[in-house]
């Protein structure tokens, strides 16, 4: 009996450590998701990816683009009646009806928390003019931030009549890490709801996020859902944690909401928060307009970075110092920077500052200096 005890624990044990293993490799999701990828936002270092340069449908996830375009058009609040006929449209909506009058930043919201296809249409007749034109707009915009496999046909996703609205997990990925740069767009796809005043005339009414993760998973910052017959479950998510922002997109995947959380999981156990100091801390910096050509001047603070695990020995340093330092110069006055880099990209930066005050050099007029003054005092 103790012999038998002692197997099944093995077993369980054996069982626990396979079991971490499988989700740590990312292999959970391989088989739910048509097509995954797993980015690190601010790299774009890929941490995992399946089928990530498949061509395929990717329903209302299509709305990053249509609210990215919409933020970037401006006049976010101006109120406007939308367009009837780009209203009617089948599917998801935030409730607009003939004669409403919204704001562009309603329609946003409208677009990335309850994904109103009515909410996308108005947009592109608001913006560009016609739902055509948007599409132009759209797929030009594309080209410009290096999606290479995409292509939009709606402002919705709705996708169901063409096969020429597509995209791939690796362009959706490189769309959202843009986006999220465009402080207004991330406020709004990580709202989990809001009260809008929308309508003719306008009332107090909520929107609700149809993202679950948010508030669910650990430092989800957004994106969005999508889902149509064809394209199935679509999700486009990110994450933050120690500083780290990962995205994460499965297309056609029935299992998205666990797909995501694992991912994320397998993604932060491979960073690491590390401690960044100067190599050189004390310096001596030129100062003009004082007795004394120098200050002493040092970097009085360490910075702490999350970097990936193989990333670490990468990191290198560049001093940056004021090309001009003009006296008085106060104790902890900023002159200089040092930068902290991973392959070129800015990492860190802690300040140098001076461990000293300077006074202004005092010198005797000129005799000119004096014949000034004496004719100004006259005058």
């Amino acid at each position: 009996m103790k012999k038998l005890s002692s197997i099944c624990i093995a077993f369980l044990i054996t069982s626990s450590c396979l079991f971490n293993s499988f989700l740590l490799t990312g292999e959970a999701v391989s088989d739910s998701a048509k097509a995954a990828i797993l980015i690190d936002a601010d790299s774009g270092k890929v941490l995992y990816e399946h089928n990530s340069k498949k061509k395929l449908p990717m329903a209302s996830t299509t709305k990053i683009m249509s609210a990215l375009l919409a933020v970037e058009s401006g006049s976010l609040d101006e109120q406007f009646k939308v367009d009837d006929n780009a209203i009617k449209v089948e599917g998801s909506s935030m409730g607009l009806k003939s004669g409403d009058f919204v704001t562009q930043r309603d329609l946003c919201y409208g677009m990335m928390l309850p994904s109103g296809n009515d909410a996308a249409n108005a947009t592109a007749v608001r913006v560009s003019g016609s739902i055509e034109n948007f599409v132009s707009l759209m797929n030009k915009r594309a080209k410009e931030i290096g999606l290479k496999s995409t292509n939009f046909v709606t402002p919705s996703g709705l996708d169901d009549y063409t096969d020429n609205h597509y995209s791939t997990a690796s362009d959706m990925a490189t769309l959202t890490a843009y986006a999220l740069k465009n402080e207004t767009f991330a406020e709004i796809c990580s709202t989990k709801s809001v009260k809008l005043k929308f309508g003719n005339p306008p009332y107090d009414r909520w929107l609700s996020n149809t993202n679950k993760l948010i508030g669910a998973c650990e430092g989800i910052i957004g994106v969005k859902t999508g889902f149509t017959d064809k394209a199935k479950r679509c999700l486009v998510s990110a994450c933050r944690r120690d500083g780290t922002t990962l995205i994460c997109v499965t297309l056609n995947d029935l299992n998205d909401w666990k797909d995501h959380s694992n991912l994320y999981e397998f993604g932060f156990s491979q960073y690491k928060r590390i401690s960044l100091k100067p190599k050189v801390s004390s310096f001596k910096v030129p100062i003009v307009g004082s007795d004394d050509d120098t200050v002493s001047a040092s970097c009085r603070n360490e910075i702490k970075v999350s970097v990936h695990n193989d990333e670490e020995d990468k990191i290198t340093q560049v001093v940056v110092l004021n090309q001009v330092n003009y006296a008085p110069i106060t104790n902890g006055e900023q002159l200089g920077y040092v930068n902290y880099y991973i392959d070129k990209r800015l990492i860190g930066q802690t300040e140098i500052v001076s461990d000293e005050s300077v006074c202004k050099e005092e010198t005797e007029p000129s005799f000119f200096e004096k014949l000034f003054a004496r004719i100004w005092r006259a005058m």
